[in-house]
């Protein structure tokens, strides 16, 4: 979709503060976080809602993928996450921590996740 945002940053027309890339899976900082490290978890094709998604196994592999990185990023005991698709037409789940700290700092945020997916 041209207009969709998240196509947008799929396609490098957008920048984004990336935390893991495949093939056919995005993960980028929520620019408005919750908290510190929330995560979009993205389809790189465009489905409208996360349930259209064929491989939807494998999207929730790396949405647990995601999660277990900010757990162990973040010391965290709970990582929320949430299906979203009401402001953005484009499959997506987010996925944070429950814990302080600066939200903001999208940078060093990213860098604690994508070291903790290693």
């Amino acid at each position: 979709m041209n207009d969709c945002i998240f196509c947008k940053i799929i396609n490098k027309e957008i920048p984004c503060t990336k935390v893991y890339e495949d093939e056919n899976f995005l993960a980028f900082l929520d620019i408005r976080p919750l908290g510190p490290g929330h995560t979009q978890v993205v389809t790189k094709k465009h489905y409208r809602f996360v349930w259209d998604v064929p491989n939807i196994g494998e999207y929730f592999e790396v949405v647990k993928k995601i999660a277990l990185a900010q757990k162990k990023a973040f010391n965290a005991d709970i990582v929320r996450s949430q299906i979203y698709g009401e402001e953005v037409y484009h499959s997506h789940v987010w996925v944070w921590p429950e814990v302080p700290g600066d939200a903001t700092n999208l940078k060093e945020n990213a860098e604690k996740i994508k070291t903790a997916l290693l």
